[in-house]
């Protein structure tokens, strides 16, 4: 992050004389909000169809998803399966072995449980402090260090969002001086704990925006604004339940759950993620935060994408339940055939998503075994007709299942 002279002119919504009044067009937004609504609707529908393993799985899925990839819109990439193994270890979810536990990707899901799950406790400035020295555990940002657990102080100049060469940097963004920050944030929590004056999707919207254009930390600003919406909107979905699962913590910087938080063993889940979409229309994203930094107060627009975003990312989740509900068809067929415990977990490693063609190496790297235990795993399941082999493949025979 580079930095430079502050500009005299309003020029950011953040120096606009109302703010932080941020209006909207209700009647603009209706038609979009009804849609979403529709779509919670039916997704809520089709997973309460489903039993909790299944629920379970696609829960698994879809908070791996939404680590992975609101680190990846910040340009950081997670490894896969220690984000999947501290998620796992999280919502106490069998899933044969485990990764070693990695105290950054744990910081990351320890703030994406704690706002989608524990959304009932106060946000307040200890809590986002709490979610903040998760994402920095080391005090530092690559091999920068930053302050943590704490508003920026902007010793080394305003903070500004900045990209393009040295000499020809452009100014996206220029965030409120660090002095008014008390008052700034105080605003912010005081707002989003009172009951949303309209439809609380909306709030979210408005809650991601506002957040990021505080900007008040030196570094994770982006992820925590989205975790702060995705905070919002679990409370705007209801989610509630009892009692704190095995491996539960309170939230972050916050009370106990078991005074009355929504952590539980059966929580209301989530079943897609916000984060993926946005990481998939990532310019779009910011454009329209850039666009929206720079604009009157009316933010009908940034609502409007927003809406649209959360959607497509509603919408999307199908290609999640497909992948659950053909895991679980694929069990209920084979639910009398007899397999070893390596069998079962390496074809739950296929129907996770496995890359490429199963061939007999793969099988021997995923079950921990030689060559030929991998073979005859393979030629039991081939003869008992779970397996298939696949025609041509050349010196590398592969296999695919029969039926998923």
């Amino acid at each position: 992050m580079r930095h430079h002279r502050p500009t005299r002119t309003p020029r950011y919504i953040w120096q606009l004389s109302d703010w932080p009044h941020l209006a909207f067009d209700a009647a603009a937004l209706a038609a979009p909000l009804a849609q979403v609504h529709r779509a919670q609707g039916m997704l809520a529908g089709r997973m309460a169809e489903l039993g909790l393993p299944q629920r379970d799985q696609a829960t698994l899925q879809v908070l791996t998803q939404e680590v992975i990839t609101t680190s990846a819109i910040e340009g950081e990439r997670l490894d896969l399966d220690a984000v999947r193994s501290s998620v796992a270890r999280k919502l106490g979810l069998d899933i044969g072995a485990l990764a070693p536990s990695d105290r950054h990707v744990d910081g990351v899901v320890d703030v994406v449980l704690d706002a989608t799950r524990n959304f009932d406790q106060p946000l307040t400035p200890e809590r986002l402090f709490g979610w903040h020295a998760a994402l920095f555990p080391t005090g530092y940002s690559g091999r920068t260090r930053i302050t943590v657990a704490a508003w920026r102080t902007d010793a080394s100049g305003p903070m500004q969002v900045v990209s393009g060469p040295v000499g020809r940097e452009k100014v996206h963004f220029e965030a409120p001086p660090a002095a008014t920050l008390p008052a700034h944030t105080q605003a912010f929590f005081d707002w989003f704990e009172t009951a949303p004056a309209g439809d609380a999707i909306i709030k979210a919207g408005l809650a991601h925006l506002w957040l990021v254009t505080l900007h008040p930390f030196d570094d994770g600003n982006g992820r925590l604004s989205r975790a702060v919406g995705d905070m919002a909107l679990a409370r705007a979905e209801g989610m509630s339940a009892a009692g704190p699962p095995q491996g539960t913590s309170a939230p972050l910087g916050g009370s106990d759950p078991r005074s009355g938080g929504a952590w539980g063993q059966h929580a209301h889940q989530r079943f897609y993620s916000f984060s993926a979409q946005i990481q998939r229309e990532r310019k779009d994203y910011y454009d329209q935060l850039e666009a929206t930094q720079k604009g009157p107060l009316d933010v009908t627009p940034w609502l409007h994408w927003f809406l649209g975003c959360l959607l497509r990312a509603v919408q999307g989740a199908d290609a999640t339940l497909a992948g659950v509900l053909d895991k679980a068809q694929f069990w209920q067929r084979w639910a009398g055939t007899p397999m070893n415990a390596r069998q079962t977990l390496v074809l739950n490693r296929v129907l996770d998503g496995m890359e490429g063609k199963l061939t007999n190496a793969k099988w021997a790297a995923m079950g921990k075994c030689s060559a030929d235990t991998a073979l005859r795993d393979i030629n039991d399941l081939l003869e008992r007709g779970v397996l298939r082999r696949l025609e041509g493949g050349g010196r590398s025979v592969g296999y695919d299942l029969c039926a998923k």
